[in-house]
Order: structure tokens, then C-alpha cells, then sequence
């Protein structure tokens, strides 16, 4: 056997798999190969929209399921045995996994991350792989494992049958967080960004805790009610009967396979506690508040449970004097664990000064980057008023026919103290126009507004904007907030990917957190967002991916300069763009606007409170209560503009073809660079796919510059500015040299034919004999004929690729 001519596979099944299994790996259970674990980022550039290539390890050893171990990267024998090394350790550190390994079938080059080692890298033979007990006992030293600690890490993940694994980084932050219950911490945080899955991680380190018996009461705190009930019939369903809700109202909740579940409740009527759970699972404000009588979680004793996990704990549980705090004080004793998006850290609050540190994290930046959540586009409208504010005229009455006074008001004042309805029409008219241009006007919306009023007002202008869908059903646009029923009541079908209505909701505060809105597709933002906080729950209602109905990214309008929290360094996912120009714009994006004015200070600083904000009221210098109502003063849009993050932070303006232009010129670092590789390669479809795959089909670009142009010109103009030819002139050029003469009849007609398919339709698989199947070939002979015409196969494909130089013989 020829090693050196071996395929990569090859070296893996006949020299790697068995060195493993030699030393002890089960193939069956400790063996993963091929393991693909991110997504592949999502670009979205106008009308493009793809997916990059995910990450893919040749290896992954574990020693239980979901407990890695160590990473081999593999190379055919053209390579020496540590080139796959710097790839491996790439891979291993998102993985977090300890032990590194390169191959190519003759040994091993071994990497070890726990410092243990000395030298840190050393070359083992193939027959010299260390064994799973080998590297366990390494880790465990590592870890200051002791054989109590080693016993709960070991603990098995709950596993339904349905070879369902959870992705890298859950597995990254429940082990991280067994690990740290392990060591004895008794405080501990993560922070995952929001739709990365934080529920079903809790419930995995919730399930390892009590399989292990380490913790047998267990209290699972949220803020939201739905996010209880969902969360019982769902993630936590494997609990069972051992699982109770802290509520007195027994209530029937749709799973999420269309099923119906009972909730089971541990309190009566007479809210007396059933202590013979094990699970329970309530709301900070059911079992807490102001009063004594409504401190529930007084009736259990201060050692009652275990654990507690707090979901969503950057909440009103990081301040000291919280009202939510108590109940962690209460079981000071329990261990207890936080999870959060948006760990809270001001001059008055710190989540890190009660938790420490955060055990793990999983940014939103990261998210992005992987391809599991959804990357978006910021649309920044600035209106006139915002801008250059408002001052009244002279007796200028309000709508009650008070004086209005005379100051100046701005985009802090705006739908807060002072309502102009016409820039209230303005912004419903501008998100309709949005969802009319898209092409889909029932995708998922939520508008922010300042209040419950102004989110009242802002339903009513976009009901009259949107005439013709909410007469034929009133539930398009609906107001979701904390004192409409009627809107409550609808927040499930929001939610719901296969409930058509409603489509638009108009919020203040209560779609900001803890809503599950898979399907969201628009954001538009018409108040300040006065908190990094708040600002990233906001965006967490659209950065889920939904597969099935094809949402890969989202748009955030933005009216009030929100997206200024963007240029801040705390700011942690990067949003995408294009900007795609109206029908009476200008081509190129405008200059920059004059800046909004900053966020409303009087925003609460961790932008929580209810939808009726007691600091919308305030009293007039004519002693009026309540908001100035000014009609028809008029409004409307001074600028506009699409922009996002590039990867220093920075808010930028970039067109299509300036991202295309960026991201070829990092591939090919020249012209000569990219002649170089374009002559090299047989097929030439292959750089075009190997682009593809890296998230830059060409074809996009090439239907924006409107021109017949192949894959070749499009690169040589794009990128590097070089006059393009068309894909006639380029069949013309050959046609001209008349390269086909030392060619007989039928193989001269072959010839002309694909050249005639190549400037008709752009193909660039000519050597590729399936052509030969399809019309005008089927007319001039069979496959074989037609390359028997040539002499042999490979005198085809020869004769094709002098065709595919002769093409691209100069850069004109």
C-alpha cells in the first residue's frame, strides 16, 4: 500500500481508528469522527442571504457522552504529522477540550493544554496514543478533582432516546457549571446570549444535580408566567411527577409538539405549600413582594432546597436591596446558580459582586459568528423633529386648547410629554412601507414604543396604515402590554411560528425580555433604550434562527438612535446590512445626518418597570397633568440610512460590492494572485464553489451590476478593478484565434457548442461529460461518440481545458 497517495479518509480508517481503538477508545461510544459543531455564519449583504462553512473536527474523544476529552486533527501523508496541529488547537479551545493531537498515519504530535506535560508538545508513535483512563486521570488532576467531585462530574446527561446532543457551547456551560458545583462554589453564573438555549441547559445541570443526588429540592425562579409553563410541559417535562408549579391555578399548556400538558400546582387554595416535590418552579412575584403576607418563600424553612437557579438573574435579583434578593437570602445556604444574557454590572449594581465571575460565556457575537442566531440589518430613519426639535409658536394652542409653553422639545420629550400624532403616523407609516417593499407583509413585527398610551396610538395609526389586512382580520395589528387582556391573551399565538396572527405587535416594556419570538423578522425601536441591557434583551426577541419558515437574519428600524449602544465597547454581536436604495434615493448612501440627541436619562437603569411608567405623567408649566397632544404640526423623514458593525466595532455604510470587493481581496491578495490560482485549477466551477461555501456566491453580485459577466470578470472587476469582458466578448476573443482548427468535424462541433453554452448560459463545468447528455450535443452524437471524436476521455478533457485558457488568455 502507497501511503503517500492515500486520501485523508483513507489515513483515518486503515492507520487512526485502529491506533484508538488499540489504546482502549470504544468506537462505538468514545469515538465521534467528522464532528460538525457550529452552523457556518450568515451573511446577508441586500439580496444576499448564505451560509459559511461550519467547523468541522476529524475527531473528538469522549470519555462519557458530552464530556470531551481530546481532539485529533487529521492529514493525508502528503503532510507531516503536526501540520493539522494549529487547527486542532483552534478548534479545541472553542470546544474546550484539553488534550490535542495531530496525525497524518505515521504517529502523533501530542499538545497538552492543562500544563501538565513537559514539554508541552511531544511526537508519540501511532502505537503510543494514550488510553481514555490515561487522559481522564490527567484531566481530573487538572481540575483538582476529588473522587466526590469526579462522581457528580461523571453523572450521565438526560437522554430522551431521540439522539438529540446538545450544541458545543451547552455542553461547554453545563459542564463548566457541574465542574464549578464540584469544587464547592456555591455561587455561580452563566451568561448565554438570548435564544442560544439557556432553559435546556438549565435543565441539564438541574437533571445531573439530582440524578447524582447532590441536590434533592430544587427552585426554579423566572419572571415571566409563560415562561414557567412552557418551560414544565417542555424542557423540564423528563421531571415528571417529582415537579410542581408555586401557584394555587391548575392550567392545560400547549408543548411544543402541538400536544396538550396539566401543569401540576403545589399550593392550594389557602396557598398552603405541598413540601413533597422535589422540583418546584415559580415566579419571583408570586412567591414575593412588598408586603409580608406575600412572601411566600418565608413558608419554606431557610434550608429547604438545594439548589436554585435564576433565570434571567440580571433582573431586579442583582441589585442588594431587591425585593427579588430576599429569597436568595432567605436560602443563603442553597447553592445557587444565575443565568443571564446581559449580566448586570453598574455603579449600583453588580451580578458578578454576588455570583463572582461568570463560570462560562457565550456572547451574542459568538452566536452570530457560529450560524446559530440570526445576523441583522439596522435601519437608522431619522425625522425631522428628532433632529432639530420642536419649538411651539407664539399662542400655539394644544388639542384641549391650552397654551402650549415655549421651550424646546425633543426626542427625549416625544410621545413622554409632549405627542405629535403626525410623527406617530410617520413611523407606522415608515414600518409599513418596510414590510410592503420586502415582498411579505405577514412577517413577525414588534414595535417598541415609549408606554402603554403611545403603543395604544402607534396600533391605531398602523390599523389605518394597513386598511386592507385588518379588515379582513382585526388581530394584524394588536397592542401587547401589562394591563391589555385582550392583548395578553394573543402574546402565545405571537410566539407561535404556525399562528398566522397577529403579525404586528405595538409594546412598551413587555416583549423586551423572556419572549420566545422565533419568527420575528422586524424590530422597530420608537424610544430610547437607556441601558446596555435593555437594549440587548431587545434585540434577543429577533436573533433566533427558524429554519423551517426560512428566517435566517432580521431588521431593526431604528427612530430614536438607539443603535448608538452599537459604538459601545460592552456591545457584543454584530449587526448586517446593505444599503438598498428607494425608488426616489440616491444610489450612493447619503452623508451622515446631524446625531439624535442621547437617550432618554430618564430611562430606568436597568430598563425594567412596567409599561405604565409613572415618569410618562408629569405637570406642565400651566399646570396641566398629563401629555401635550399638538396636531398638525407635520413630520417627516430628513434621512435614512442602513449601516452595521464591522469587525472593529465601528458603525459602517458598506454596498454589496464593497463586501464582496473586501472579502475576495482577503482570499486573493492580487490579481497576479488570483490569475495564478484561476489558471491552476482544472475546474474552474471549483474556486466558484470554494467561494460558495465561504458565504460569497457570485451570482448575486453579478445580477446587482446588471452585466453578462462570468466568474472570472466579475473577480477581476470587482476586486480588483480590471475591465471586465463579457461572456460574448470573451467567446467572440476565442473564435477569433480560431483555436479549434487542429480538431476533426464532429470534434470542432463539440467545441463550438460549448463555447455557444458558456456565453449563452455562464457554464463552467464544460469538461464535465454530463453536458454532452443535454441539447445541441444529443443532435450531433451520443457521449461516447461525441468523445470518442477526441480520442480518449482524457483527450476531452484536454482539449476543453486548452478552450478554458485560450478564454481566459488575457485580462483585457
Amino acid at each position: 500500500m502507497d501511503k503517500w497517495s492515500l486520501s485523508e479518509r483513507d489515513i483515518c480508517t486503515k492507520f487512526i481508528t485502529p491506533a484508538l481503538e488499540k489504546a482502549g477508545w470504544d468506537i462505538a461510544s468514545q469515538i465521534r469522527e467528522e464532528v460538525t459543531f457550529t452552523k457556518g455564519r450568515i451573511t446577508v449583504r441586500g439580496k444576499l442571504v448564505t451560509r459559511g462553512k461550519s467547523k468541522r473536527a476529524d475527531y473528538v474523544l469522549y470519555f462519557k457522552p458530552n464530556i470531551p476529552l481530546a481532539l485529533i486533527e487529521a492529514k493525508d501523508n502528503k503532510h507531516s504529522v503536526g501540520d493539522g496541529i494549529q487547527q486542532a488547537l483552534g478548534y479545541a479551545e472553542t470546544l474546550n477540550v484539553p488534550f490535542v493531537f495531530s496525525s497524518n498515519g505515521d504517529g502523533f504530535l501530542f499538545h497538552d493544554w492543562t500544563g501538565a506535560s513537559s514539554p508541552t508538545e511531544s511526537n508519540l508513535g501511532l502505537d503510543a496514543f494514550p488510553s481514555p483512563d490515561e487522559l481522564w486521570a490527567r484531566y481530573r488532576a487538572w481540575k483538582g478533582l476529588t473522587l466526590e467531585g469526579e462522581e457528580l462530574v461523571l453523572q450521565a446527561y438526560y437522554d430522551d432516546g431521540s439522539k438529540k446532543s446538545p450544541r458545543y457551547y451547552q455542553v461547554n456551560a453545563v459542564n463548566a457549571a457541574i465542574e464549578a458545583v464540584a469544587s464547592g462554589k456555591d455561587r455561580v453564573l452563566l451568561v448565554m446570549a438570548t435564544g442560544t438555549g439557556k432553559t435546556y441547559t438549565a435543565f441539564q445541570i438541574i437533571w445531573r444535580l439530582w440524578k447524582a443526588g447532590r441536590k434533592k429540592r430544587i427552585l426554579f425562579l423566572a419572571d415571566r408566567n409563560v415562561l414557567i409553563d412552557q418551560t414544565m410541559v417542555n424542557d423540564f417535562r423528563p421531571f415528571g411527577p417529582a415537579m410542581a408549579k408555586l401557584s394555587t391555578r391548575s392550567k392545560t399548556i400547549e408543548k411544543s409538539d402541538g400536544t396538550k400538558a396539566d401543569v401540576a400546582i403545589a399550593l392550594d387554595n389557602k396557598r398552603r405549600i405541598d413540601t413533597a416535590y422535589e422540583i418546584y418552579l415559580g415566579l419571583y412575584q408570586a412567591i414575593t413582594g412588598p408586603e409580608e403576607k406575600q412572601k411566600l418563600f418565608k413558608e419554606f424553612s431557610p434550608d429547604f432546597f438545594d439548589l436554585i437557579v435564576i433565570d434571567e438573574c440580571h433582573r431586579g435579583s442583582a441589585a442588594a436591596d431587591s425585593a427579588w434578593r430576599e429569597i436568595l437570602d432567605h436560602f443563603t445556604t442553597a447553592t445557587q446558580i444565575g443565568l443571564t444574557a446581559t449580566p448586570k454590572e453598574t455603579a449600583y449594581v453588580s451580578n458578578t459582586d454576588y455570583f463572582g465571575a461568570p463560570v462560562f460565556t457565550y456572547s451574542l457575537r459568538q452566536g452570530i459568528e457560529d450560524g446559530f442566531l440570526a445576523p441583522y440589518k439596522v435601519v437608522k430613519v431619522h425625522i425631522d423633529r428628532d433632529v432639530e426639535g420642536y419649538r411651539p409658536e407664539k399662542g400655539q394652542l394644544d388639542r384641549e386648547g391650552n397654551d402650549v409653553e415655549d421651550r424646546i422639545y425633543n426626542a427625549k420629550d416625544f410621545d413622554r410629554t409632549l405627542v405629535l400624532d403626525d410623527r406617530t403616523r410617520l413611523t407606522a407609516k415608515k414600518v409599513t412601507e418596510f414590510l410592503k417593499e420586502s415582498g411579505n407583509r405577514f412577517q413577525k413585527t414588534i414595535v417598541f414604543c415609549v408606554d402603554e398610551e403611545h403603543a395604544a396610538r402607534m396600533r391605531q395609526a398602523l390599523v389605518n396604515e394597513n386598511k386592507d389586512l385588518c379588515d379582513a382580520n382585526h388581530r394584524y395589528v394588536m397592542r401587547i402590554t401589562g394591563s391589555d387582556k385582550e392583548g395578553q391573551d394573543q402574546l402565545g399565538n405571537f410566539i407561535d411560528p404556525e399562528s398566522k396572527y397577529p403579525v404586528i405587535v405595538t409594546t412598551s416594556k413587555l416583549l423586551s425580555t423572556g419572549v420566545d419570538a422565533q419568527t420575528c423578522r422586524l424590530i422597530a425601536l420608537d424610544r430610547a433604550v437607556g441601558s446596555m441591557t435593555e437594549f440587548k434583551q431587545i434585540v434577543g426577541r429577533g436573533t433566533r434562527v427558524h429554519e423551517d419558515t426560512n428566517k435566517l437574519f432580521f431588521t431593526l428600524i431604528d427612530f430614536r438612535a438607539a443603535t448608538s449602544h452599537f459604538a459601545d465597547p460592552e456591545f457584543d454581536g454584530d449587526p448586517v446590512q446593505i444599503y438598498v436604495p428607494g425608488f426616489d434615493d440616491p444610489v450612493t448612501p447619503p452623508d451622515d445626518p446631524q446625531p439624535l440627541p442621547d437617550a432618554d436619562p430618564q430611562t430606568t437603569p436597568d430598563g425594567g418597570g412596567s409599561d405604565n411608567d409613572p415618569s410618562t405623567t408629569h405637570t406642565t408649566g400651566g399646570g396641566h397633568t398629563g401629555k401635550i397632544y399638538v396636531d398638525g404640526i407635520g413630520a417627516k423623514v430628513v434621512a435614512e440610512r442602513v449601516e452595521y458593525l464591522d469587525e472593529h466595532g465601528k458603525l459602517v455604510t458598506e454596498t454589496l460590492r464593497d463586501f464582496t470587493k473586501t472579502a475576495l481581496k482577503k482570499r486573493f491578495a492580487s490579481l497576479d494572485d488570483f490569475l495564478k490560482r484561476w489558471k491552476a485549477a482544472d475546474r474552474k466551477q471549483a474556486v466558484v464553489d470554494e467561494l460558495a461555501a465561504e458565504g460569497l456566491p457570485l451570482d448575486i453580485i453579478a445580477d446587482e451590476l446588471g452585466k453578462n459577466l462570468d466568474a472570472f470578470d466579475l473577480i477581476c472587476h470587482v476586486a480588483f478593478d480590471a475591465k471586465p469582458l463579457t461572456r460574448r466578448e470573451r467567446a467572440e476573443q476565442v473564435k477569433k484565434r480560431d483555436v479549434f482548427t487542429k480538431y476533426g468535424g464532429k470534434a470542432r462541433a463539440v467545441l463550438d457548442a460549448l463555447l455557444s453554452k458558456y456565453q449563452d448560459e455562464g457554464v463552467l463545468t464544460l469538461d464535465d461529460t454530463n453536458v454532452l447528455k443535454i441539447t445541441p450535443f444529443k443532435s450531433i452524437g451520443t457521449v461516447v461518440e461525441l468523445v470518442r471524436a477526441f480520442g480518449t476521455r482524457a483527450d476531452f478533457e484536454n482539449a476543453v481545458h486548452e478552450l478554458q485558457a485560450a478564454m481566459y488568455q488575457e485580462v483585457a
